[in-house]
């Protein structure tokens, strides 16, 4: 089936991009939505303009999207229906894949957008559970960092760290003391997927800097590039 991925660059929908090739789908091309604030109700704010480099790295036509709307479920719902729409008339696409895991307010918007358009709805990670997911994530050589937290428990200092077995397990017991989702997905955090085995180059970081106000923060990512994998 022909396939535009939702793609934030994160883990989960560049790993939803991954198992849709696995599955024998074709990806026509990367869909980002760019937001114009931080409290976006479904689309991710950080680093959002890396994601055609992401796009680039899989060697998949980009198609990028302004957010001009406030944060609301049917102003953003527009907006996502546009960039559905314009993929659409651009690639012929037969469905849409992106990474929602457990989300029924994110699923049920894509559900509703995709049955508009006469299109599949395609969610490979849908009820996954978090931990055996994030160590399927090492398993698969997928190089994840952490690009923003927002939740109690998660300092600056995980600002820029990357996902490793042991960051996985320091999560799991933060989890049983505060209650976090460890995939991220009640905007915990959020990620950016330096490499992965669908990546034809690896993004590498050039400069970067840290917000922190201290409840909250952001690694922003200033100059990158894509370069050779090794």
């Amino acid at each position: 089936m022909k396939l535009a991925a939702l793609c934030s660059g994160g883990k989960d929908s560049t790993f939803s991009i991954y198992k849709a090739l696995q599955n024998g789908h074709t990806v026509e091309c990367v869909v980002t939505i760019h937001p114009s604030t931080d409290d976006s109700m479904l689309f991710h704010y950080p680093n959002c303009r890396i994601v055609k480099s992401v796009a680039d790295a899989m060697q998949i036509p980009f198609v990028g999207v302004d957010s001009k709307m406030g944060p609301s479920k049917k102003a953003e719902s527009q907006v996502l229906a546009q960039a559905i729409m314009k993929a659409k008339s651009a690639y012929d696409i037969e469905g849409i894949v992106h990474g929602t895991i457990s989300s029924r307010f994110q699923n049920d918007i894509f559900r509703k957008v995709c049955s508009q358009y006469s299109l599949a709805n395609i969610a490979p990670l849908w009820n996954v559970r978090p931990y055996d997911y994030l160590q399927t994530l090492i398993d698969s050589d997928f190089h994840i960092k952490i690009v923003s937290v927002s939740a109690m428990g998660l300092d600056f200092s995980w600002l820029g760290k990357d996902l490793t077995r042991e960051l996985i397990d320091k999560l799991d017991v933060l989890s049983k003391r505060y209650g976090i989702n460890i995939s991220f997905e009640g905007g915990e955090a959020e990620t950016i997927t330096i490499d992965c085995p669908i990546f034809k180059r690896r993004l590498s970081i050039k400069r970067s800097k840290i917000e922190w106000d201290g409840q909250r923060g952001i690694f922003e990512i200033l100059d990158h590039a894509l370069i050779p994998k090794e």
